[in-house]
């Protein structure tokens, strides 16, 4: 006979002692009882007949206890939690991209964990711990009475309660009284099993948290940043309290009910003896003080398109009632895997190359004034970067010292700010790192199926290992030019035609407080007509406010909305038209996404359907249903004026630098200083998009060549178009209602020697490094760098740095 038989054996025979033998002495008792009530009087016959039936309840309950017996956990199960298996996610062509492995627990024993937990724990979940062996029918009992009377209460205990968290599948987690007799058999197992001290340590380290965080030991670092050996007994009372509803009770996002809970458990504390009643009104008086930090995790695989999937699935999770660490649910995201490897490579590539330029051009006093990135690369090993810039940008190197959190802490110490400031310039290593932090250029780059809203490609900068804020739905950037479609688009909703003709010319356009505003072009002004089409295709900003002034401000704010900027603040000022307003890239391609798709917005979808171990469906997010955004007439118009911006405009360089032959449509951006490049490219099948910049917004690039986004973001959306449609991933044939393929044009090629050169050849008769001429205007180029000039800054702050000095 094995070990899991004798328990059960134990088990049968503790259920006799329990409830009595009924089995063999049935029949005869059913005789006797019969001859027995038949004489009595009616009141009393009902009331034996009642009992009887009571009894027999029982023994019913008896017998099937002693069938779930076998079929409840046995002691190998207790030892090994054989069930457990992490959620895995998938890419949409099933590659595994990440996976919730308990990386966030950290097993303690109990003698490193606080005593005020221990007492708070046994005096509120189960004050008789030391005194059942498993379960404590007084409780359960008591409980029964209350919920008749209306007050529902639990009877779990601990290790009930442990039992649950250790087989949430064998046991399951429907309200049943099915379950709770699996609960009930496997607690009395645990308690045959292990001692009390090593079923607390268990539970301690086993209960989940929220945030991922498992176990005491995280949940202390989680909330308090400390372990659990030194929680206090407010902190250790404000835990303890979550255990009830941990979503519910959640001291982050509930600070008001947990603290409320916190006290419940300090009067059960109270109430068996943890302290007096002086000290239990005292503490139930102060308040909750959390010092919050969510834990790293630990995969060392994720990227930031797994973190941002990692974020919405723990919160999915928590209110779904799913342990991500060990149910073994299978996540299917949008992510095309080979997309995403083009992506990745574009970004390192073009933005390393990118990185070269700023050093260089911020190196010396004179700019090399080349348009061929196979300079700038050539010459990076013979600088020092950024020199020039750091000599003569000594107050702004002072202000980023004293931002840094080594100053703030030295100040808050006492030391004297100069003495400070000083002190922390002398720390070579530590200043060197600064400098390379703030000069480091950054990207972010993200792909959506404008047919799905689903997320195909997602890069949220140069490399998740350094700086993991995500700049493609975390930073919000000025999007300078690339908002302008939305201007036109509201024109063309209110009923302007695409041909409406403005004068290129300076003019005051005033606000509604009164003040006036007088937008230019750094490429000066021809005082011709030029259609709202040319408007567009040239990212004229004289043209644009024209057409704003005439559509107004709520329409071009409520159709920006609906397309897809919808959670970003939009400012109703005239200087909006030109992109003055931060708003996030995703936010930006989901909105050119929608114009893609003919005026129907599709929220933006990165996790397509979750399966459970067994391949069962228990989430499907694949149907989007659309919303109308913007009438399919003005959007396959924008569409086409969009297409004007390629074929002989600021984004022509996506054709002759790519070869991107197909029906594409898009538009460049670029801010104030240049301190933000945007190029957002739209085709049929894919809509993608690229912002360039460096993490603080104080640092720019420095040529107005290189700092606009026809020349920086697209190299980026350029490499990736190009890697997309020579391996299929999107049909070169697809076309735009209305459009037609463009002849072809010849890419240019890149010299073998250098890796980044850009050609200085004529294609076509166009120069390498510059549009077609515009129509009617003389201009050989838009210069994006005064897209905003006059442009209110204010109130605009510098993002914030997420790459950590080493």
């Amino acid at each position: 006979m094995d070990q899991d038989e004798k328990l059960d054996n134990g088990i049968r025979q503790q259920a006799r002692e329990l409830f009595g033998s009924a089995g063999g002495k049935a029949r005869a008792g059913v005789r006797q009882a019969h001859g027995f009530i038949s004489g009595r009087p009616r009141h009393e016959q009902v009331f034996l007949v009642g009992l009887l039936s009571f009894a027999a309840l029982v023994a019913a309950l008896v017998v099937y206890l002693i069938i779930l017996i076998p079929l409840t956990p046995g002691i190998d199960d207790l030892k090994q939690v054989s069930s457990a298996r992490p959620t895995v996610i998938l890419s949409t062509d099933g590659k595994e991209l990440g996976t919730f492995e308990q990386g966030l627990q950290e097993r303690v024993k109990l003698s490193q964990v606080s005593p005020h937990v221990v007492k708070a724990l046994i005096s509120t979940e189960d004050h008789r711990f030391y005194d059942h062996h498993g379960v404590d029918f007084t409780r359960i009992a008591g409980a029964l009475l209350a919920s008749l009377k209306g007050d529902a209460q639990g009877g779990s205990t601990i290790t009930q309660q442990l039992a649950r968290n250790m087989f949430p599948e064998e046991i399951g987690r429907a309200r049943s009284i099915n379950r709770k007799l699996k609960e009930l058999i496997t607690a009395i197992k645990i308690e045959n099993t292990y001692s009390k001290t090593e079923i607390l340590e268990a539970y301690l380290n086993t209960v989940p948290f929220l945030y991922n965080a498992r176990g005491i030991e995280m949940a202390a670092r989680t909330y308090f940043d400390k372990p659990a050996a030194k929680l206090d007994v407010l902190e250790a009372a404000t835990l303890v309290g979550m255990l009830k509803g941990t979503y519910y009770y959640n001291p982050v996002t509930n600070p008001e009910r947990s603290l409320a809970r916190r006290n419940v458990v300090l009067g059960q504390m109270y109430k068996h003896g943890a302290f007096n009643e002086a000290r239990y009104k005292a503490l139930a008086r102060r308040p909750i003080r959390l010092d919050f930090e969510r834990q790293a995790e630990r995969s060392g695989r994720d990227n930031h398109f797994t973190a941002h999937v990692r974020k919405w699935l723990l919160e999915w999770a928590d209110e779904n009632d799913y342990d991500l660490a060990l149910d073994g649910l299978i996540v299917t995201t949008t992510l095309d895997a080979g997309l995403q490897e083009a992506a990745l490579r574009a970004v390192e590539k073009q933005a390393g190359a990118l990185q070269a330029v700023a050093d260089v051009e911020w190196a010396n006093p004179g700019l090399p004034g080349s348009t061929s990135i196979g300079t700038y690369t050539s010459m990076r090993s013979s600088i020092a970067p950024f020199d020039y810039y750091w000599a003569t940008h000594r107050a702004q190197l002072d202000a980023f010292v004293r931002e840094t959190p080594d100053y703030r802490k030295a100040v808050e110490g006492g030391e004297a700010p100069a003495a400070a400031l000083k002190r922390i310039k002398a720390d070579r290593d530590f200043m060197r790192k600064l400098r390379e932090s703030k000069a480091r250029l950054e990207a972010g780059f993200v792909a959506i199926d404008p047919a799905s809203g689903e997320v195909k490609a997602w890069v949220g900068s140069r490399d998740f290992a350094r700086d993991q804020f995500d700049h493609v739905s975390q930073a919000m950037r000025q999007p300078g030019s690339t908002f302008k479609p939305f201007v036109y688009g509201a024109a063309l909703e209110s009923g302007l035609s695409p041909e409406q003709a403005y004068v290129d010319a300076v003019m005051d356009i005033r606000a509604a407080d009164g003040t006036v505003w007088r937008p230019t072009d750094m490429s000066g002004t021809s005082g011709r007509q030029m259609t709202m089409r040319d408007g567009l295709v040239f990212s004229k900003n004289t043209i644009t406010a024209q057409v704003m002034r005439d559509v107004g401000l709520p329409p071009v704010v409520k159709l920006a909305q609906n397309l897809g900027i919808r959670q970003s603040k939009l400012s109703a000022v005239p200087s909006l038209a030109l992109g003055t307003s931060p708003v996030t890239l995703l936010e930006m391609v989901s909105s050119y996404a929608t114009i893609a798709a003919q005026g129907e917005y599709r929220k933006p979808v990165f996790v397509r359907r979750i399966t459970d171990r067994e391949g069962n469906v228990i989430a499907d997010f694949a149907s989007n249903r659309p919303e109308r955004a913007m009438s399919q007439a003005s959007s396959v118009t924008l569409i086409d004026m969009l297409r004007g911006v390629v074929n002989r405009g600021t984004g022509t360089g996506v054709r002759y630098r790519f070869g991107i032959n197909g029906d594409v449509a898009g538009k460049t951006g670029t801010t104030q200083n240049n301190a933000d490049g945007w190029f957002i490219l739209m085709h049929p099948n894919l809509v993608a998009g690229a912002w360039v910049g460096f993490n603080d917004n104080r640092m720019t690039m420095r040529s107005s060549y290189w700092g606009q986004g026809g020349h920086n973001a697209l190299l980026l959306v350029g490499d990736f178009f190009r890697t997309a449609l020579d391996a299929g991933k999107i049909d070169r044939a697809a076309l735009f209602p209305g459009g037609r393929a463009p002849a072809p044009v010849r890419a240019a090629p890149e010299a073998p020697q250098e890796e980044f050169i850009e050609p200085e050849d004529m294609i076509e008769g166009i120069p390498a490094d510059e549009p077609q001429p515009q129509p009617q205007v003389e201009e050989p180029e838009e210069d994006e760098a005064e897209e905003v000039i006059e442009a209110p800054m204010e109130g605009v702050p510098a993002q914030p740095v997420s790459t950590q000095l080493e």
